[in-house]
């Protein structure tokens, strides 16, 4: 099952909402809705900097995992910037796969 990093920013009326219903909350209500695509929460983490909150989770595909953050990005309360993740046997297949390339210039 594909496996995804969220990078989340609360704006707005997000960050009130956090701040009225804790952290707690959000984490369980990430889960519900991960869950409701077929999906499951790995991890979730609330921090300090760049990004207020990390969460890792596995999804059946990308459909799922783009109708979660559209539907997350389109209540305008939270940004979020995805990552898809990798397992090192996925890059060691890739590695395998030969390409026709020509660099520009040569």
């Amino acid at each position: 099952m594909p496996r995804y990093l969220l990078k989340v920013n609360y704006v707005g009326e997000g960050i009130k909402g956090v701040l009225k219903e804790g952290g707690s909350s959000r984490r369980a209500v990430a889960q519900k809705a991960v869950k409701s695509l077929g999906g499951k929460v790995e991890a979730f983490y609330f921090s300090f900097g760049k990004h207020d909150a990390y969460m890792i989770m596995d999804l059946p595909d990308h459909a799922s995992a783009l109708n979660l953050v559209l539907t997350v990005g389109a209540s305008g309360a939270v940004a979020v910037e995805t990552v898809v993740l990798l397992t090192p046997e996925e890059v060691d297949a890739a590695v395998k796969k030969t390409i026709k390339y020509r660099p520009p210039g040569k």
